[in-house]
């Protein structure tokens, strides 16, 4: 096989993304290769800053065409909004990357706050439901008029199968999104709509930044493959998860954590 051919097997000409929180750590990383491959990708997150930098990036590679949008997926009317740009802009949506997060509170059991909980529930859990809910309305419509399909890849984490002290919040938000993935990909074959859930490991983040430095060491050392996952590694993943070569896989969380899971 020639390269080019290799090279057209991933070709997402033509196809546009969604990718939520997709200015920074994992998000940006997927929206590198899913440009690179040629889709046109909508990155909806909150800083606008932040927005500013990762389109000038992304901007470097050729490829498909980006932009970004102010949206906070914590509130409905906004994820309506960058829906509707985003459609105006691009005419259609074949992928969403449902993987804009929050940290948890960091307190244990007995400290946890009603506050604090909703707050985690908001983006982690709530905003890919809602994120979901306008994205399947036009990726059914579409399908209605006879051009079916739609990838629905959500940002889980390891949490929500193993524990971790001081973060039961974020590990049951991570938990309701892989039965959200579940119960999505169950309902929405019918339309040939895929949802799948990708667990994360330890990556070197702007949360993990903040946390304790203990964190990082613990991690390592029980890693299996005795390092953070790779960013670069992000790109392939998406575009896989974007293309039609995963059109047969749905339903699933996979973890993607050097082994973290096993060990």
């Amino acid at each position: 096989m020639r390269h080019s051919d290799c090279m057209n097997l991933f070709d997402l000409s033509g196809r546009v993304a969604i990718i939520t929180g997709g200015n920074g750590g994992l998000g940006l990383g997927m929206a590198r290769g899913l440009v690179k491959a040629g889709a046109n990708v909508a990155i909806w997150a909150r800083n606008a800053e932040k927005n500013r930098d990762a389109l000038a990036e992304l901007a470097e590679f050729g490829g498909g065409a980006s932009i970004a949008l102010a949206c906070d997926v914590s509130q409905e009317y906004q994820i309506e909004s960058a829906m509707a740009a985003t459609l105006d802009k691009f005419g259609r949506v074949d992928a969403c990357f449902a993987n804009a997060g929050r940290a948890g509170q960091g307190a244990g059991v007995p400290d946890l706050t009603e506050e604090g909980w909703d707050a985690v529930m908001a983006v982690n859990a709530r905003g890919p439901a809602l994120t979901y809910k306008h994205v399947t309305r036009h990726m059914i419509e579409r399908a209605r008029n006879g051009d079916p399909g739609g990838k629905l890849i959500a940002t889980s984490s390891g949490q929500s199968i193993m524990g971790v002290n001081r973060s039961s919040d974020y590990a049951a938000a991570k938990a309701a999104l892989n039965g959200l993935t579940r119960g999505a990909a169950y309902e929405l074959a019918r339309h040939q709509i895929t949802a799948n859930a990708l667990l994360f490991g330890y990556y070197e983040t702007d949360i993990t930044a903040a946390a304790d430095p203990k964190f990082a060491q613990w991690m390592e050392k029980r890693i299996p493959l005795r390092r953070p996952g790779d960013h670069a590694g992000l790109e392939g993943l998406a575009v896989f998860f974007a293309s039609p070569h995963s059109d047969y896989i749905t339903g699933q969380c996979l973890p993607v954590d050097g082994g973290l899971c096993i060990s």
